[in-house]
């Protein structure tokens, strides 16, 4: 069985832990880990490394690198598909197995689940249906939940059924008699043979086949094709879906709330990530934030304090925050797509102050990695070293500095910044200039074909 992880989303209703830049699936949350890193591990139980397929957007290629390298798992980079643009998960998928043969397991990467015995023995299961049926796997509700789409289970076929509808998110009293009448949460995972999914895409998305049939060209496809979803286009129409049973811990992590429910709580039902707040007849809250929250007498709370938004929403209401964030995208408002650090493919850099004709960022720089060799034309750079050792390249000549040491580089010049040494460069930056966006910037040559 190979796997096809789906890494693409924006992950917009967790703003503004989540952004677009850094979507949830890269936020590390659980042990350390992101939620794409487990979804790769998860992915390794059926699938070798050279068998795993990622697609995600063409900004989050060298987010997907580190990830991989953290965890010590190398994908062929023929292997990792990265789209020109959003269009929902059918085409991503479509893309894959369009050129790719065998029967596939397809994995969104922002979720949460148990891996146990049930897992493997459902995924096996949908393995032996995926001859005749498109597979998707329902989750047992716990409870009646407005935030999934369910599944209704017809006729028994092999371990599971087939299925009879796909219902949308329903309101509280009709998600009660969904979960009274045996209906199964639809999780998102899915298990299909490249063959019948192709038969399938071209006799019911015949735009989606024709387009990628057409051209080998793939930012002419996505301009061309529509953006839906796999359910929508292809599995509440076909006539050969089955649905397996998965019994595991499971979310899709798609609200503060369901982040609230699987966290674990503090004897007044508080669930914390970050720094521990001060707490005094507060219960039931989810706080979220890097520096110290105080709380009295708050009850039902969610708190997500990050360093340029704050964000405070009764429990049972953080469904809305993705209305908050198409408001922020319609002002244009940068808040809505990175957070004041921005991760880079050699390292990351935090803007700690702007203002008119200024900005200060501090710039981290992994071992053996450097800034494209570049110019800006509204802005010069001050740098000055703060931790380790800078090679810095610029009117053609080279120099080191060390920590509490500094040079100018002024607008025009050709320049470079790279750290040699064995632990992370950190530097201040000041820019000073007319026009100080990320957009400013020719490069000469990069490492990273950017």
């Amino acid at each position: 069985m190979k796997t096809l992880i789906l890494a693409g989303g924006k992950g917009t209703r967790l703003w503004p832990l989540s952004r677009e830049l850094m979507p949830k699936q890269f936020i590390k949350l659980f042990e350390n880990s992101s939620l794409f890193q487990k979804t790769v591990e998860r992915a390794l139980i059926f699938s070798k490394p050279e068998e795993v397929f990622i697609v995600a957007n063409r900004e989050y290629k060298f987010r997907i690198l580190d990830d991989l390298e953290e965890i010590g798992i190398e994908i062929p980079k023929e292997n990792i598909f990265l789209e020109p643009m959003a269009k929902s998960t059918l085409p991503a998928i479509f893309w894959v197995l369009k050129s790719n043969s065998g029967k596939f397991a397809v994995l969104p990467s922002d979720h949460l689940l148990e891996v146990n015995e049930e897992y493997k023995k459902a995924f096996s299961s949908a393995e032996k249906l995926a001859d005749n049926y498109l597979v998707t796997f329902g989750i047992k509700p716990t409870k009646a939940h407005t935030g999934y789409g369910y599944i209704k289970p017809g006729k028994a076929v092999g371990d599971g059924f087939i299925v009879d509808q796909f219902k949308e998110k329903p309101d509280l009293e009709t998600a009660k008699r969904y979960v009274e009448s045996g209906y199964y949460w639809n999780s998102g995972m899915f298990l299909f043979d490249s063959d019948l999914f192709r038969e399938e895409v071209k006799k019911l998305a015949p735009d989606i086949f024709k387009a990628f049939d057409n051209s080998e060209k793939i930012d002419e496809i996505y301009k061309k094709i529509p953006e839906i979803s796999v359910d929508y286009g292809i599995l509440e129409k076909s006539k050969r879906v089955a649905v397996v049973p998965l019994a595991t811990k499971w979310s899709d992590l798609g609200s503060f709330d369901s982040l609230y429910d699987v966290l674990k709580k503090d004897e007044n039902g508080n669930a914390i990530v970050g720094e521990k707040p001060l707490s005094f007849e507060s219960r039931n809250n989810l706080i979220v934030a890097q520096k110290l929250i105080a709380m009295i007498g708050v009850e039902d709370l969610i708190l997500v304090d990050t360093d340029d938004a704050l964000l405070i929403s009764k429990l049972g209401k953080s469904e809305k925050v993705k209305e908050l964030h198409k408001v922020l995208s319609k002002r244009g408002d940068k808040r809505a797509v990175i957070h004041r650090t921005a991760y880079r493919p050699w390292g990351t850099y935090t803007l700690l102050e702007e203002g008119e004709r200024y900005k200060i960022k501090r710039i981290t720089i992994k071992p053996g990695k450097r800034l494209s060799l570049q110019r800006h034309y509204h802005r010069s750079e001050h740098w000055v070293v703060v931790k380790g050792t800078a090679r810095v390249v610029f009117d053609n000549k080279e120099i080191l500095l060390r920590p509490g040491e500094s040079t100018f580089i002024p607008a025009g010049v050709i320049h470079r910044l790279e750290n040699p040494g064995k632990v992370d460069l950190e530097v201040i930056e000041t820019q000073i200039g007319e026009y100080l966006e990320e957009d400013d910037i020719e490069r000469i040559e990069d490492d990273y074909g950017r």
